[in-house]
């Protein structure tokens, strides 16, 4: 009898637990989803973060003719062509932003005013917030109509409708996009697995299949053990003073994203090694023993029989490396800087995804809905590449049974 209640309250711990997990990951989600996925859209993914800023006038040849209808979002002018709204940024401004441009429209005609870039293209696009304008009135006079004067979107059209003459504007690009985050966050995956792959299975051949048992073999499993629970911001301190030299070889003059893979790599090698070994534990005595009865070597062996049939352990490595190089930030405070980049290079300072999230909620105002939409951006990138990985070890996999 006392038995019987044990296992019930054992089975009942197990559920309790069991939905307890369950709750709180899928409280997380939700609240990601609540909070992130009107964020997410085509801007965000592939605009910059930091806003661009045009200062443009309308070009001496431009002939006004009549615009056409437009029936979509927003305020629109007739007049000039040209369809605003009120939105707010992802950073929590207030900005009024254009959603439409007329073919004919003078804002569509537009040349750049800024010092050494006079009479490049630089008409206003669909997407940018406008800053100010000047117009001209009634009367032939140039007038400054600001940000503030501006108000909001129908009143900016109702100005607008009362001009004469556009005569230049100043405006910018939206911002608030994750392209350059994104871009080194993939620039990391490549360098690090490129690195630490190879190394980290050789390694691993090299522990189970020819390592004998002597003390400094288990010294270098020990070794490897530990060096899996080492904070990742030691590895960073690591990076900097050690690896940093090595970059500098390349030509990087300061922190890079050369470097942060470089310490990312080696962050990597003990997951993989241990994963790679354990695969490779599970494969049977007796396929190697059989490839070897019938004239193998075994290097053969290895590599033709061993390997097929441990590639799904080794990929599963592989998916916990890719999981640890997106999520990874603390090592990367040191090795790759907290400057949020829009045009990063291997030799340049970038974030990845992971340390944006950290960067703008570090701020005096964090910003809770940009930093779900990157998380939710996070989860759907390790989910494809799970999914993708998945399928590629079912066709690498070989079946001996």
């Amino acid at each position: 009898m006392r038995r019987e209640v044990k296992d019930k309250i054992l089975q009942a711990l197990t559920y309790i637990a069991s939905a307890l997990s369950v709750f709180v990951l899928g409280a997380i989600i939700v609240y990601l989803v609540i909070n992130g996925l009107s964020l997410i859209n085509t801007h965000l993914l592939t605009s910059n973060y930091y806003p661009q800023t045009a200062n443009s006038g309308v070009k001496a040849d431009y002939v006004y003719s009549e615009m056409g209808d437009y029936s979509g979002n927003g305020h629109y002018s007739k007049k000039w062509g040209i369809a605003v709204e009120d939105i707010v940024t992802s950073h929590n401004d207030e900005e009024i932003s254009v959603t439409y441009i007329d073919p004919n429209s003078p804002f569509a005609h537009m040349e750049s005013l800024v010092a050494g870039q006079e009479g490049q293209d630089s008409s206003l696009e669909v997407g940018s917030n406008i800053q100010n304008i000047y117009y001209t009135d009634e009367n032939g006079e140039t007038v400054f109509l600001s940000k503030v004067q501006m108000g909001d979107a129908e009143n900016l059209v109702a100005r607008l409708d009362e001009a004469e003459g556009i005569v230049s504007c100043n405006f910018e690009s939206l911002g608030g996009g994750i392209r350059g985050s994104i871009v080194t966050t993939l620039y990391l995956i490549v360098i690090s697995l490129i690195i630490s792959l190879p190394i980290g299975i050789a390694s691993a051949i090299y522990l189970h299949e020819y390592a004998n048992k002597s003390k400094i073999n288990r010294l270098i499993r020990q070794g490897i053990d530990t060096l899996t629970g080492v904070p990742s911001i030691v590895y960073g301190l690591m990076g900097v003073a050690v690896l940093f030299p090595v970059t500098q070889l390349f030509g990087a003059t300061s922190t890079s994203i050369l470097l942060g893979g470089l310490t990312l790599a080696i962050i990597l090698l003990p997951t993989i090694i241990s994963s790679t070994e354990e695969a490779l534990i599970v494969v049977p005595q007796s396929l190697r023993d059989g490839s070897l009865s019938l004239g193998a070597t075994k290097s053969q062996t290895i590599f033709k029989v061993v390997l097929p049939c441990a590639v799904n352990g080794i990929l599963t490595g592989v998916l916990l490396g890719i999981g640890r190089v997106i999520g990874e930030s603390a090592a990367l405070v040191y090795t790759t800087s907290t400057v949020i980049s829009d045009f990063p290079t291997i030799m340049s300072q970038g974030t990845s995804l992971s340390l944006m999230i950290w960067s703008i909620m570090s701020g005096e105002q964090p910003n809770y809905e940009l930093a779900s939409a990157i998380s939710l951006i996070i989860l759907i990138i390790v989910f494809v590449i799970n999914f993708v990985v998945k399928i590629i070890g079912k066709r690498l996999a070989r079946s001996f049974m």
